[in-house]
């Protein structure tokens, strides 16, 4: 059961707060700690050769922000009554956008238990769920707002090529674990991951296949198996700051080094990684600063 709340959450509770808002009739969800602030739509300027998503942009205080019209993203039609449309103004991977919706409902604080990981969907705008949300009387669907950022701007994702500043150093004995929920991202991470020497990784979709992995071990007296763990922080079943936690509160794991891989990681949230233990928390998509704390905490 989702209740409504505006309680600012603690680290590790394995709960988030979701911007329920509408397109069309349907509606979807953003996690509060993405939302800077929401706005009464306002005029925009036309961007030259634009993406097809990206209707313009605008000026907030100081800053130029483009907008998206997540409409058009999802395949639904504009709304009836445009004046009435909201800007939602997101941070993803440190870069602002504006997405109009249709409407801005309420806040809802869900446990990430209660959110499905979406099934294996690839139309409509189920491609672009991070979960199912389970509300008292219908279905919501959380948007993957970073994949909708990286098909408008790859540069905003990771970028193999950025290794090469790495040099040369062996890193294939170590064994790494990631939990990310991101199939694009999965196969983004592994590619690089790889490409810097780092060859010997098990991936987990969210942070509860993740822990379930590290308990099995623990149980077979296997813990040296592992030598690191990279989590994301938005995740289905258990989100990174509660896999962290649990890493630390268990007396055969509490000393593995644990980095947070999110684009959620701001100034004022970092300390979010920090109570919880991380050893380490980076910024996506700054895959080289990822893989010069990997080489600092893996040193021999």
């Amino acid at each position: 059961m989702a209740n409504q709340s505006e309680i600012l959450l603690e680290s590790g509770t394995n709960e988030l707060e979701v911007v329920m808002f509408k397109i069309g009739t349907s509606l979807f969800g953003i996690n509060v700690l993405k939302v800077r602030e929401i706005i009464n739509m306002t005029e925009t300027t036309d961007i030259p050769n634009a993406h097809p998503y990206v209707e313009g942009m605008f000026r907030l205080r100081e800053e130029v922000i483009p907008v998206v019209n997540l409409a058009k993203v999802l395949g639904y039609e504009n709304s009836e009554t445009p004046e009435n449309d909201k800007f939602i103004i997101a941070e993803l991977n440190q870069i602002k956008v504006a997405f109009r919706v249709h409407q801005v409902t309420r806040i809802y604080r869900i446990s990430w238990e209660n959110i499905e990981k979406p099934s294996e969907l690839s139309t409509g705008e189920q491609e672009y769920a991070n979960g199912i949300i389970h509300l008292e009387d219908n279905l919501s669907i959380l948007i993957d707002f970073e994949k909708i950022v990286a098909e408008i701007n790859p540069k905003a994702s990771v970028n193999v090529s950025d290794l090469a500043v790495l040099g040369e150093r062996e890193r294939s004995e170590k064994h790494l674990v990631v939990a990310e929920d991101s199939a694009i991202l999965r196969e983004l991470l592994s590619d690089t991951l790889v490409e810097a020497g780092y060859e010997n990784l098990s991936f987990f979709d969210n942070g509860k296949e993740a822990w379930d992995y590290f308990e099995k071990l623990a149980d077979n007296d296997s813990v040296g198996q592992v030598d690191l763990l990279i989590t994301d922080i938005e995740m289905p079943m258990m989100d990174g700051h509660h896999l962290t936690s649990k890493v630390r509160e268990h007396d055969k794991w509490n000393h593995l080094p644990v980095v947070i891989f999110s684009s959620l990681i701001s100034a004022e949230l970092f300390h979010k990684g920090e109570a919880v233990g991380a050893n380490a928390q980076v910024t996506k998509p700054e895959i080289v600063k990822l893989v010069k704390q990997l080489d600092k905490l893996l040193a021999d």
